[in-house]
C-alpha cells in the first residue's frame, strides 16, 4: 500500500477546516469594528483634552529635553478639528503654545506643575502668570498644581497659599486639579479655588469600576461633588479610558471600551451641561516606563497621531488583526509542513490542531509583547518565550508525525532535551507568578505564552530534573491562589492566567512520574 492510500485524510482535513475556521474566528473576533453613536465630528467639537507636547520617541525626562515646535503646531491645529481647547500641565518649554493656540483657535486651560521643590515651583509660578497676563484672549483659565496632594509633595496649606498667589496676579479663574478623593481629603484646598477640578477615572478607582458600571461611577460622583461644593462649579479635569493593557477586576482596556466610555460620557456631560476636559489627545509611550503598557495608552489618538477610532466612526479593538492572522496562518502551515504525513487516524486529528493552538499562541504573545516591551531586557524575554513556543510546536507537531529521514533525526534531538523545554517553560512560569503576585499592578497577563508548553507537556510528559522542577511546580502553584485573591474573580484574564498555571502544574507534576 502506498503512503498516499495510508495517509488518514478524512480525519486530517476534518481537523484542518474546524482549526482554520477557529484561526480566522480568533483574529477576526478581536479585530471586527464595533459601530457606536458618535462623540466628535467637524461639525460637533468637544470641549477640552489634555495635550502633552511629545513626540513618540520623547519623553519629559529626557537630557537634555528639547521640544519640536513643528510638532506642537501640527498637535494643535488636528486637535482643532476636534476640540474648542486644550489642557496643559507645565510651562516648561510651553512658552509658546499661546501662540500657536491662538493660531489655530484653540482656548487653553494653562497648567504650571507644582512639586516640593520650591524653586521650581517659582519658575513654574511666574511663567505661568506671564503668560496668562499675555494672552488673556487664549487662556481662559489657570490650573495651579496637578494631583500634588496624591504625591504627597506639598500640603494642602503650602497648596492653598500658592493658589492665592496665582490669584492676586491674574484675571483668570484658578483652579487646581486632582483625583476626586484628595479634594474630600484637604477640605483647606477648596476656598482657594474659583472652580474646583477632580480628575474621574474609574479604570484608576480602588475598586475599579467595568466599562458597564463606570459612567454610573462618574455620574454619581459627579453629583456628590455638586451638592458639597455649591455654588462652587465642579469641573472635571481629567476622565477616559485605556485602550492597552492589563485588566483591572472588571475594568478591561480595548479600543471598543475606550470609545464606549468616551462617547458616552459626553453625551452625559452634554445633557446635565458639566464642564469637563478628556485625557488625553495623544497616546504617550515614555509613561509606559513607570505605569505598565496602559500608561502609555489613554490618547484619543495614537502616538503617530493616527485616529483610533474613540471618538467617531467604527472601532476595532485590533485594528491590524489581518496582519497577525497571517503571521499565525504562517506558523500554522509550517507547523503542518514540518510535520507531514500524520502517524495515525488520531494524530491526523490532532495535529491541525496543536498547529492551530500554537500558531494562535505565538501570535497572541506576540501581539501582547509590541505592546507591552519597553526595554532591551524586555524585548529579549519577549523573543525568548516566541522561540520556545516554537521549538515545542515542532517538538509537538514532529511526536504526531510518521517521521522519517529528517524528520526522524529532528525529533530525536528536540526528545532528547525535552526536559529542557517544559523546565525553561517551568521557569517562566514561575518568574511570571512571583510579578504577578508580588508586583501586579502594571504587569499584563501572558497566558498566552505558556499555553502551549502546558498542553504539550501535560498529555506528553517528558523526563525532566525532578529537583528543579519539583521548585518550579510549588513557585507556580503555591501563586495560583493569591494572585487569584488580589485580583478577584470578577477578572477574567486573571481566571485566564490562572487556568494556564494550573495546566502548567499538571504538565511539570506529570513529568515528576517519568523515569530518564
Amino acid at each position: 500500500m502506498s503512503q498516499n492510500a495510508r495517509f488518514p485524510a478524512l480525519p486530517y482535513l476534518a481537523s484542518f477546516l474546524v482549526a482554520t475556521v477557529a484561526l480566522i474566528g480568533l483574529w477576526y473576533g478581536l479585530g471586527k469594528p464595533v459601530v457606536l453613536p458618535d462623540a466628535a465630528t467637524p461639525e460637533h467639537k468637544l470641549q477640552c483634552a489634555s495635550y502633552s507636547p511629545f513626540d513618540k520617541d520623547q519623553s519629559p525626562f529626557d537630557q537634555p529635553f528639547v521640544l519640536r515646535p513643528e510638532r506642537m503646531d501640527a498637535d494643535l491645529a488636528l486637535l482643532a478639528t476636534r476640540f474648542h481647547c486644550v489642557r496643559t500641565y507645565s510651562m516648561t518649554g510651553l512658552e509658546a503654545i499661546p501662540e500657536l493656540a491662538r493660531k489655530h483657535g484653540l482656548k487653553l486651560m494653562l497648567g504650571a506643575w507644582v512639586n516640593g521643590n520650591p524653586a521650581d515651583n517659582r519658575k513654574e509660578i511666574e511663567a505661568l502668570v506671564k503668560a496668562a497676563n499675555a494672552n488673556p484672549d487664549v487662556v481662559q483659565s489657570v490650573i495651579v498644581g496637578n494631583e500634588t496632594l496624591l504625591r504627597k509633595e506639598v500640603t494642602g496649606a503650602q497648596l492653598a497659599q500658592l493658589i492665592g498667589e496665582v490669584k492676586a496676579q491674574v484675571k483668570q479663574p484658578v483652579t487646581y486639579a486632582d483625583v476626586w478623593e484628595f479634594w474630600l481629603k484637604h477640605p483647606e484646598v477648596a476656598p482657594a479655588v474659583d472652580f474646583i477640578t477632580i480628575h474621574l477615572l474609574p479604570y484608576w478607582e480602588d475598586d475599579p469600576a467595568g466599562i458597564d458600571q463606570a459612567l454610573r461611577h462618574v455620574g454619581e460622583i459627579r453629583q456628590v461633588f455638586g451638592n458639597r461644593f455649591a455654588p462652587k462649579e465642579i469641573f472635571i479635569g481629567e476622565t477616559g479610558w485605556p485602550s492597552e493593557g492589563r485588566q483591572r477586576e472588571t475594568a478591561v482596556p480595548s479600543r471598543v471600551n475606550e470609545a464606549k466610555f468616551i462617547r458616552g460620557f459626553v453625551a452625559m456631560a452634554e445633557q446635565n451641561g458639566w464642564g469637563y476636559n478628556l485625557i488625553e489627545a495623544f497616546d504617550q509611550p515614555w509613561k509606559r516606563a513607570s505605569e505598565g503598557a496602559v500608561g502609555g495608552y489613554w490618547g484619543l489618538f495614537d502616538a503617530d497621531r493616527q485616529e483610533k477610532g474613540v471618538l467617531a466612526g467604527p472601532v476595532s479593538n485590533l485594528p491590524a488583526w489581518p496582519l497577525w492572522l497571517s503571521l499565525s496562518g504562517a506558523i500554522f502551515l509550517a507547523s503542518l509542513a514540518l510535520a507531514g504525513r500524520p502517524a495515525s487516524a488520531r494524530a491526523a486529528f490532532a495535529l491541525p490542531l496543536l498547529a492551530a493552538i500554537g500558531a494562535a499562541s505565538i501570535g497572541l504573545w506576540a501581539e501582547l509583547a509590541w505592546v507591552t516591551s519597553r526595554f532591551v531586557g524586555e524585548w529579549a524575554w519577549a523573543a525568548f518565550l516566541v522561540a520556545l513556543n516554537l521549538v515545542v510546536l515542532a517538538h509537538g507537531a514532529l511526536a504526531l508525525s510518521a517521521r522519517d529521514g529528517g524528520r526522524a533525526r529532528l525529533f530525536a534531538w528536540l526528545d532528547a532535551r525535552g526536559g529542557w523545554w517544559l523546565a525553561a517553560a517551568g521557569f517562566a512560569g514561575a518568574v511570571l507568578m512571583l510579578g504577578l503576585v508580588f508586583d501586579a499592578r502594571y504587569r499584563s497577563f501572558p497566558s498566552a505564552a505558556l499555553l502551549l508548553p502546558a498542553l504539550v507537556y501535560l498529555f506528553r510528559p517528558v523526563a525532566a530534573p525532578r529537583r528543579e522542577i519539583a521548585l518550579l511546580a510549588v513557585l507556580v502553584g503555591a501563586g495560583l491562589v493569591p494572585q487569584l485573591y488580589e485580583e478577584t474573580l470578577g477578572n477574567l484574564q486573571a481566571i485566564g492566567w490562572a487556568a494556564v498555571s494550573t495546566l502548567l502544574l499538571a504538565a511539570l507534576w506529570r513529568s515528576l512520574r517519568v523515569r530518564a
